[in-house]
């Protein structure tokens, strides 16, 4: 074989394995507080054989479902509500078909581990005066979820108004975890697993189920799904998956 012969050859296999993997790649874009899940589900799914490379992204629900609506390259998106999947639904950007609800989760107050203080939340007086004059972190209402619930909680409970003017706002749950964890917030509400997750925090009290509505991640295959996304889907309803969420602290879905 000459020399040029020899080289168009190379480029050609390398052209050619650059395809492949580029078909294999499946890009998700996940719920800030489910993605180091997934990332763990992935793991376990390629340590079965399946040559796949998972891309995560993570973020608010509300900031994802935007960006693939204006053309983000994604093959799945996993939400914290059913609010932006529907969303996704609605726009066109999602397989409706193709989507269900993955996992459940809880909501909680958390404080720094070494601030430690059992709030009842049944009591009105007592988080206000916790609280005094420092930062309350929630996520974002317009765009995470989490955010969202924790307004429709303290608004059941009657705690709204006199916390609101002191929320320090979130860009994603776990940015409202970091905060109560760095000392910048003296308290946080996050979902159980966040809380389960940083050793810096401690759980002060637990949101009643009836106080917000069922905390489900939806999750779905975008219009311009690659092949390989679709069995992963499948996969994360299995049982080996499920273990894992399990393990992370998150619940059986509502359906």
């Amino acid at each position: 074989m000459s020399k040029t012969l020899s080289i168009l050859a190379s480029l050609a296999l390398g052209l050619m394995a650059a395809t492949a993997q580029a078909a294999d790649q499946i890009k998700i874009f996940a719920a800030a507080s489910v993605a180091p899940s997934i990332q763990k589900a992935g793991d376990l799914y390629k340590s079965g054989g399946k040559d796949v490379e998972l891309v995560i992204t993570p973020a608010a629900s509300g900031a994802l479902a935007k960006q693939i609506e204006a053309g983000a390259p994604a093959d799945v998106f996993i939400s914290a509500d059913t609010k932006w999947m529907k969303y996704g639904v609605d726009k066109g950007f999602i397989d409706g078909a193709s989507a269900y609800n993955l996992v459940g989760n809880s909501l909680v107050l958390v404080a720094a581990k070494d601030a430690a203080a059992a709030i009842d939340l049944a009591d009105a007086k007592a988080l206000p005066a916790a609280l005094g004059q420092e930062r309350l972190a929630v996520g974002e209402a317009k765009s995470v979820p989490a955010g969202a619930y924790a307004e429709a909680a303290l608004k059941k409970l009657g705690l709204y108004d006199a916390l609101a003017p002191h929320f320090a706002p979130a860009e994603n749950v776990r940015v409202a975890l970091q905060m109560v964890a760095r000392g910048e917030a003296k308290f946080g509400i996050v979902y159980g697993t966040d809380a389960k997750a940083e050793p810096g925090v401690v759980v002060a009290a637990t949101f009643p189920e009836t106080s917000h509505d069922p905390i489900v991640y939806p999750i779905g295959l975008t219009k311009t799904a690659a092949p390989a996304a679709a069995a992963f889907l499948a996969f994360l309803k299995e049982a080996p998956a499920q273990a894992i969420f399990a393990a992370e602290g998150f619940t059986k879905p509502a359906q």
